[in-house]
């Protein structure tokens, strides 16, 4: 069964997604080019929280999986056992107090799944059956479970992917240091 697909806009008025390419190429696997080609981009419901920010703020979520080590869980999400973890800059953190989104509500029947951290795409336009305006975005994350920690850089996180736990970090040439300290553009996976 296809789960239920968002869409998230800072645009309230988007009648129909037409496919396009990425505006940021991403290094893709062989034989998965195609990715940054035309196509329109969707999330579904269980990993929606990977996009309750503002579009440029960088940001990395974690979460425990099967398989997960006590150890990881400690370090990396800490006391209370949240569900998952956002770790957000502080610079960035008045534009997420005040950010509105859209979350469009996407068909699914065109999307075919990525297997990778609820992403699905589709080769063909898509006209939404709805949208909800989000104003609190501090409050939408904290109701999915999604525990927001600020920091005045990410690059502390570096070694995240190295972990057994879940780690995916969004627009991660945004944070800053990042770049300089040449760490790797990861957009989803460990």
């Amino acid at each position: 069964m296809t789960p239920s697909l968002f869409h998230f806009s800072e645009d309230p008025a988007i009648a129909r997604f037409d496919p396009r390419p990425v505006r940021v190429p991403a290094e893709r696997a062989p034989g998965m080019d195609w990715l940054n080609g035309p196509l329109v981009w969707a999330i579904e419901a269980s990993h929606q929280a990977l996009y309750l920010f503002p579009r440029d703020c960088p940001r990395i979520l974690a979460w425990a999986r099967a398989g997960s080590t006590t150890a990881d869980i400690d370090r990396w999400m800490g006391p209370g056992r949240p569900t998952r973890v956002a770790f957000v800059e502080w610079a960035w953190f008045d534009r997420l107090k005040t950010a509105r989104l859209h979350r469009y509500d996407l068909p699914p029947e065109t999307f075919e799944s990525l297997a990778d951290a609820g992403m699905w795409v589709s080769r063909q336009a898509v006209t939404p059956r709805g949208v909800e305006t989000l104003d609190d975005l501090p409050a939408a994350l904290g109701a999915l479970g999604v525990e927001l920690r600020l920091m005045e850089s990410l690059l502390p996180l570096k070694d995240l992917w190295s972990s057994s736990l879940h780690a995916s970090g969004i627009r991660l040439r945004n944070a800053q240091g990042w770049l300089a300290a040449g760490q790797p553009l990861r957009a989803a996976g460990r």
